[in-house]
């Protein structure tokens, strides 16, 4: 067999893989036509017809709606603007705690602390890598008033207990599915069955419009209160006779017409390119998982996994090396692998319980009734995943043909083979 690269020898790929692109002459055409109406932009933070923005924001709306089948779709500049509409919108007040993954973008936990209430970590399910529900009970408190799902790498929670979980102890639960437009879970679309979810529409995701979200829900109420955040609520409310007041900061989070042109053109395309996207993860999958000491995903019965990434593990104590030291080796082959994921607990903002000035805001306010731990060892699992097994091939960033996906499986055959090289 070759010698690897990473001793010196030839790489199994020498040349990049081609960036994902998901543009083509249909966006072109649809932001030309906004150009030519010049109306980039119809919001006004008033309450009138341009409350909602223009047709292309309302055209967008209304088609991602009817492809998930919900009562209410809203547009955002960006999947954080999205996350902290929602806590916003679901009523969350100063102190109370909402349950959440630390396998995650840092921006679903960080849209919890922005209302000034409490994020609190469970762990997560070692073959799913989404928060795990008898982590999750065991971390509610009298102050747990939501729980934060992340549907990460493209699978969706175990939705059914969490539900169950949300019913026992009167919570609301958002999904941030940012990772898994698509994604199915017994029949349902990720996102869609929590009291409200969405997607990220940012450039490395199955579809993009550059930056922005979409948020889905079934509550009209809720879908209000995300319009009013969206849009300066403070200067809506009194005209459109809104009574709860609780959380009616608005902002400017609103998605211009060149966007969403641009989105309705990516949904159309979004079931094709589920299906490429999973045909090569499931052609590599079956293939690699024939090497000893390495673990494929795991997917649930009538789950559908879109594949954000292609989550790996290495079987603890399998091997002598480590695995940061075979995913050096397969990068060197010229594979786009990640040697780990995150722990958001384990970053400086929460160790150090620093987020509004100097003082510790605002876990040391007067409303945050309880002492919450950060400390390492609160998620062995997520903690282990992420130190010693898991490792991940990155679908996101790159459009793999056959072709691409054989000089994957080969690179891997190449480094598993000759593991005592390393």
């Amino acid at each position: 067999m070759a010698k690897l690269a990473i001793n010196g020898g030839r790489p199994v790929r020498d040349r990049p893989f081609r960036a994902y692109n998901t543009i083509g002459n249909e966006e072109k055409a649809a932001v030309k036509e906004v150009l030519d109406s010049g109306v980039l932009s119809q919001y006004l933070a008033t309450w009138s017809s341009d409350f909602f923005g223009g047709p292309k924001v309302q055209e967008f709306e209304a088609a991602v709606a009817n492809y998930f089948g919900v009562r209410n779709a809203v547009t955002v500049n960006s999947w954080t603007s999205g996350l902290v509409a929602a806590v916003g919108a679901i009523g969350i007040e100063p102190g109370d705690e909402v349950i959440v993954t630390p396998w995650t973008m840092c921006a679903t936990a960080t849209a919890i602390l922005h209302w000034n209430a409490i994020p609190v970590f469970a762990d997560i399910d070692p073959l799913t890598y989404n928060l795990n529900p008898d982590s999750i009970e065991a971390v509610i408190s009298p102050q747990t008033k939501a729980i934060m799902v992340a549907d990460i790498f493209g699978l969706s929670a175990d939705m059914d207990r969490i539900s169950a979980l949300a019913s026992k102890y009167g919570l609301r639960v958002v999904s941030d599915s940012a990772q898994a437009p698509g994604a199915m879970y017994k029949g349902k679309y990720a996102g869609t069955m929590a009291d409200v979810g969405g997607f990220s529409l940012n450039y490395h995701k199955h579809i993009h419009t550059g930056e922005g979200g979409i948020l889905v829900t079934n509550d009209d109420t809720i879908a209000e209160r995300l319009q009013l955040i969206r849009n300066h609520a403070e200067a809506v409310v009194s005209e459109k006779g809104v009574s709860n007041l609780s959380n009616m900061i608005g902002y400017n989070f609103r998605l211009g017409e060149i966007e969403c042109a641009i989105g309705v053109e990516q949904l159309y395309k979004l079931k094709g390119l589920i299906d490429y996207r999973r045909k090569i993860a499931e052609f590599i999958s079956n293939r690699i998982c024939q090497i000893d000491g390495l673990n494929v995903p795991f997917i649930p019965e009538r789950c559908v996994h879109v594949y954000y990434i292609l989550p790996l593990q290495i079987k603890q104590n399998f091997f002598a090396v480590h695995r940061d030291r075979i995913c050096q080796a397969l990068q060197a082959e010229g594979i786009p692998v990640v040697s780990s994921y995150q722990n958001l607990h384990l970053l400086p903002l929460f160790q150090e319980k620093i987020a509004y000035g100097k003082r510790g805001f605002p876990w040391a306010a007067p409303f945050c009734k309880r002492h919450i731990s950060y400390a390492k060892g609160i998620c062995p699992v997520a903690e282990v995943l992420n130190d010693e097994i898991y490792f991940g091939i990155n679908l996101a960033s790159y459009q793999f043909g056959i072709d691409d996906a054989l000089d994957i499986i080969h690179a891997f055959e190449k480094v598993f083979g000759q593991i005592q090289e390393l």
